[in-house]
């Protein structure tokens, strides 16, 4: 391939590289502050109704917390938790799941409020949101209840003892020294916050130096292959699905354009509602445009982010729980509507 041809894709690519990496920075050096701090009781008590009955750690509670303002920060958190061995593959999944709900509720601020709802009107765009906010709180249900069921004792690790040896040094060196005064106590403070941070800094050094290289890799590659690949043929499946579900041959055009851009897919249909389409089936159609979309976006985004964090291999594992369990549910939801 010529070097003109990869110049623009390294210019559209890297500004957004830098900014996940930014948000992975903030996401791990939290989730180190946090545990260093001890702020996990302060910071999870509401999520500790999720992560209880699930058999999680406290600690993800604050990843849970941090989701619902920034899912890549929620994630690098996670992604902290399971290389500091606090998580497992097995609980690392479960918590992905539970965290779908709360990456939900940032979208509803930033997206459907103040863009999709104007262009679909309040009744259909309110019908629309709640049904992909139900969508959502079903699968971060099905994430406490596989922790329930799937979970134990063995798949999760208090920090106190993956990051220490048990040997509560750190306490002995302060009982040894009792009469050092006011001031020595006040420096050694000082002292041990600022070891916290330069250990949270270093800690997430490391982590951004393997994951942005893989991250630029991955992001290069995958765009590199859009630019030669015919994505149409994804809509190809509109058709089959819409028909299957009794839903107008208008509806063909609209899952299309939905697949590709969901704010073009609601200018779509938004004139054809009342007319061309009921409520319930213009929130149906928008839905299956969900699942279509799924086969592009999994090949644009999610692909590069998920290898990013996590690498190829659980990167995989990932995307097949979160795209599944987004199909189910969203099949679901369209049978529920058309019924």
């Amino acid at each position: 391939m010529q070097p003109s041809a990869v110049l623009p894709v390294l210019f559209e690519v890297l500004p957004r590289v830098a900014r996940i990496a930014a948000y992975i920075a903030v996401g791990v050096f939290a989730a180190n502050l946090v545990v260093a701090f001890g702020l996990v009781e302060r910071i999870a008590g509401l999520s500790r109704y999720l992560t209880s009955p699930a058999n999680l750690p406290d600690e993800v509670g604050t990843a849970i917390v941090t989701t619902a303002a920034s899912t890549t920060a929620g994630y690098g958190m996670l992604a902290e938790f399971r290389e500091s061995g606090v998580l497992d593959d097995r609980a690392t999944l479960v918590a992905v799941t539970i965290n779908t709900f709360f990456g939900f509720v940032q979208h509803i601020f930033t997206f459907y409020w103040p863009v999709l709802i104007p262009i679909l009107g309040r009744e259909v765009g309110f019908m629309y949101v709640g049904a992909r906010a139900a969508i959502a709180l079903a699968i971060t249900a099905t994430g406490v209840v596989a922790g329930a069921v799937l979970l134990s004792d063995r798949n999760t690790t208090p920090v106190a003892v993956a990051e220490t040896d048990g040997s509560g040094g750190a306490v002995d060196a302060v009982d040894s020294d009792d009469d050092a005064g006011d001031s020595s106590d006040a420096a050694d403070t000082d002292d041990s916050l600022r070891e916290m941070v330069e250990d949270a800094a270093q800690s997430t050094w490391k982590k951004l130096r393997r994951i942005v290289p893989r991250l630029a890799v991955v992001y290069v590659a995958v765009t590199l292959l859009l630019r030669t690949t015919d994505l149409e043929s994804f809509a190809a499946l509109a058709s089959p699905l819409t028909n299957l579900v009794g839903l107008p041959g208008a509806a063909v055009p609209v899952v299309v354009a939905f697949a590709f851009d969901t704010t073009t897919g609601a200018a779509t249909i938004a004139p054809a509602i009342g007319e061309t389409f009921t409520p319930k089936q213009a929130v149906a159609t928008m839905l299956i445009g969900g699942i279509i979309s799924f086969a592009v976006s999994t090949f644009k985004r999610s692909i590069p982010f998920q290898y990013g964090i996590w690498g190829p291999e659980f990167g995989s594992k990932v995307i097949a729980v979160n795209t599944g369990l987004k199909i189910v549910f969203i099949a679901v939801a369209v049978a529920l509507l058309v019924t």
